[in-house]
């Protein structure tokens, strides 16, 4: 796929270069559906090849962000945890992140192709607590699920999480063992 040429550059227009996000404080807002999202993640057609496609496109990794309503560790996640500049900055210039609802009725096209729910996806990927972020990456030529990060990790390991998937280190080892080599002297 010409990542150049994408239903959301059609859409967007060159005009939505001049209303990029910039370095300071995103906005956090409270959506109509209930759950809490940030003014950066991608305004995505549901459509997670060509999501993903524009994240690589872009130099940046790709993420599944998935909420549900009244979840109050989603509320945390974006009411204390993106407060944080060091962490809603490091999060927001390296990876495009989609927001799905595990119990919402969206259609979302998967790698596969198939068109489904938002919360037959969830159980097709066995998403069951919330917020989870999914990471995707290239394997073998196919997009697959290269890291997980169920809950919420203390802030110093949630943002090492991202740093762990933006390295690639997951093709070499496991996040905790790649963890306590980055706090060894």
């Amino acid at each position: 796929m010409d990542a150049c040429l994408t239903r959301r550059s059609l859409a967007l227009g060159a005009g939505a270069l001049l209303l990029a996000p910039h370095a300071g404080h995103a906005a956090t807002r409270l959506g109509d559906d209930g759950l809490y999202v940030q003014d950066w993640y991608l305004e995505s057609f549901l459509d997670l090849p060509e999501d993903f496609a524009t994240a690589k496109a872009s130099g940046k990794g790709f993420a599944l962000q998935w909420s549900q309503r009244g979840c109050p560790l989603c509320k945390r996640l974006h009411t204390e945890y993106f407060a944080d500049p060091a962490i809603e900055s490091y999060v927001r210039d390296h990876f495009s992140v989609v927001h799905l609802d595990i119990f919402g009725a969206r259609e979302v096209t998967g790698f596969d192709g198939a068109a489904l729910s938002e919360k037959a996806l969830a159980g097709q990927y066995a998403v069951r607590a919330t917020p989870t972020f999914q990471f995707f990456g290239m394997r073998d030529g196919k997009v697959v699920e290269v890291a997980r990060l169920p809950g919420l990790l203390p802030k110093p390991e949630f943002l090492a999480m991202f740093r762990y998937v933006e390295a690639g280190a997951y093709d070499s080892t496991g996040f905790e063992a790649w963890l306590a080599a980055q706090k060894a002297p």
